[in-house]
Order: structure tokens, then sequence, then C-alpha cells
């Protein structure tokens, strides 16, 4: 099957079975370029509230570019990775002052914007202006390898750039034909055949409509691409974090900027080596001084990339009105923790705390 009827096949089906996305509904770019970014290590079902919130509440370059970070981070709160809601801000200021507010069209342009790397460049430019840009994001890279029989890591060296002349190859081929709209099309055929038919395990081949083309599937080596790369075991770690109650006040901290998490709110806290259990030594390294009592409150696993993260969270009393000389610390009342933006680790203590005692959260 030639490329020409291979992106016929891929429209048809695209036209048939394309799931009915709020972001597909607009030509704007700046929309599009939201959920982009948004989707990046993230699922479509977690995306779709957390765009719509956002598009309510900064509809357009200029309302990005001038929000108080503060207002960025709650609106992000959950997604993780924050960089991403950073660099989206940044971008718009540039945006502003040097393309007069208007999202540039030019490929170059846009990939010189902070968090636009040439997949997300290639997104924007071919769905918000049709242009024949490819794109080569996890789903396209497996159905592409699968289709083509690409073998060798799809993310580095020479498989990756021949996954790329594959996609650029095909979105040029749907630029030369009548169909509407056929790069942007085509670029989201592609990533929908990926995230409906062509999964990671258990792939539906017989639902495919390019299945007659695909090599994998003729040489029985669906399972085997694309190639998997060896994953890195994952380090334990594990922290104690305190609740500390003042008169109806909860102590909190702002991270710094510059670092993970940077700018996001979280309860006093220190990394403990894995096997201590001493919580009392803890809090005075992170309180700068004992409380009044400790009461132990939830102990939660979180994950962040390699890191397998042990929680263990204590209520503590604290007496007199010193406050712990820690940057960054406040007290604040609890019914106005929830406008704080929690890194999500934190976030879990604040719903198990509210959930009360004895509630799970």
């Amino acid at each position: 099957m030639k490329n020409g009827d291979i992106v016929q096949k891929l429209l048809a089906w695209f036209a048939r079975h394309a799931r009915d996305l709020p972001w597909r509904r607009t030509r704007d770019p700046y929309a599009i370029w939201v959920s982009e970014i948004m989707l990046q290590q993230t699922q479509v079902k977690t995306v779709l509230p957390y765009w719509r919130r956002w598009l309510r509440a900064l509809p357009h370059l200029a309302a990005l570019a001038d929000a108080p970070p503060a207002t960025l981070h709650k609106l992000w709160e959950g997604l993780g990775y924050y960089a991403r809601v950073r660099n989206l801000q940044r971008a718009a200021q540039i945006i502003q002052q040097q393309h007069h507010g208007r999202f540039p069209r030019d490929f170059d342009a846009v990939r010189a914007l902070p968090g636009i790397g040439r997949y997300t460049a290639g997104a924007i430019c071919s769905i918000a202006f049709n242009q024949p840009r490819p794109v080569l994001d996890g789903n396209v890279m497996r159905v592409l390898a699968r289709l083509y029989g690409v073998a060798g890591n799809p993310r580095a060296g020479r498989a990756n750039a021949r996954l790329w002349e594959l996609a650029e190859a095909l979105v040029r081929r749907a630029a030369g034909l009548r169909a509407r709209r056929g790069c942007a099309a085509l670029n989201q055929s592609l990533m929908e055949l990926g995230a409906l038919v062509c999964a990671p395990r258990q792939p539906r081949c017989a639902l495919c409509p390019v299945s007659g083309a695909c090599v994998a599937h003729r040489t029985g080596r669906v399972a085997e691409l694309p190639e998997r790369p060896r994953r890195t075991r994952p380090t334990p770690r594990r922290f104690m974090a305190f609740v500390v109650d003042r008169h109806g006040r909860v102590l909190v901290r702002q991270r710094p900027a510059g670092g993970v998490n940077a700018r996001l709110w979280e309860f006093p806290n220190v990394e403990v080596a894995p096997g201590d259990s001493d919580a009392r030594a803890a809090a005075r390294k992170a309180l700068g001084r004992l409380p009044a009592a400790l009461e132990p409150l939830a102990v939660l696993p979180h994950t962040i990339t390699r890191y397998r993260i042990t929680l263990a969270a204590y209520r503590a009393a604290w007496r007199g009105e010193t406050t712990p000389s820690r940057a960054g610390a406040r007290w604040v009342e609890r019914r106005a923790l929830n406008q704080l933006a929690f890194a999500g680790a934190h976030r879990k203590i604040l719903r198990q705390l509210q959930a009360g005692p004895g509630k799970p959260s």
C-alpha cells in the first residue's frame, strides 16, 4: 500500500471515529497550544476539565501574559510538571512583546518559544494553520514504528530520524490532496489511531484502517515494536511532613523559585533516611523546635519521575506565639488553604486533613 493510500484511509477513518474533543472545535492557536502543553504526559480525560477551566479564566494570550503566578499555579494544580505552566506564561509574554500579541504562524518562530519543541510546534502549525509539519509524540511513534517496521529506540538515533521522515512524508502527501484541512486531520488521525486502536498492549488490529499495510501486523511483530528502552529502577525516598495548628491557623510554606515545584505551597517537611521513624527529631529539624504534641495523620505514597516517595504526615500542636524561622512560612486560616496551589504530595495531605479523623481522603 502506497503512502497516498495510507493517507486516504487514515483521513476516512478519522472522519468517522475521531473523538469530539473541545480543542478540535477551534482553530484558535492559543487554545490548541494550551491543550498540547496540558496533554504532555497527561491523559485526555484528566486534561478536559483543566482545559475548560483554563479557557474560562484566561480566554486569550493577553490574559495569560498578565495573570498573577498564583492564579496560574492554582489553575494548573494537579497536572504536575509545573515548569510547563511557567513556560506558557513566558511564551505568552514574548508573543505580546515580539509578535504584537498575535500567535506566530511561522514554524521557526513558534518553536523558538519557551516550552515548545519540534513536536509541539508541528502540532500547533498543522492543527491551527493546516501547515504540512510532521508530529511525533508517543502515539505517533508507536503507529509508525509498527506500520513501517522501524526497529530501534524510537526516541533516539536512526530510528527516531526515520520516524520523523515518515511522519513528514505522510503529512506532505496529505497537503497534496483536496481533503479539507488535510494536514490537520492527518496528524490528528495518527495521534488518534495510537490512542484508540494501536495501543501499547493489546492493540485492536482488527479495527485498524491500515492493518493491511502494517509490517508489524503482517510479520507478527506487533508486541515487539516499537522497542522499549530498559526502565531505570525507581529510587525510594522518605519524607515526614507536619500539619502544625495554632488557634485555627495552619503553618505552610512556599517553595522557592527556580527549583522543583517552584512557588507551590507545602506543609513543613524534611527528608529522612528510608528506615528512619523518629518523628520528633524530624519535627525539630523541620520546625526549628519540638512541637507540643505529635499525632500520626497519614502515610501517603507519591511518585515523581523516577522517585517512589513515602510521605508520613503528622498533626502537630504549637504552643506560644513564636513562628518557626523558616523562609516562606506563614500561618493560614484553615478555610483559606484551598485557595493555595499545593505540591502534589501535600495536596494529598490537605485532602486527608479535610476528610476528618477516621475518614479516607
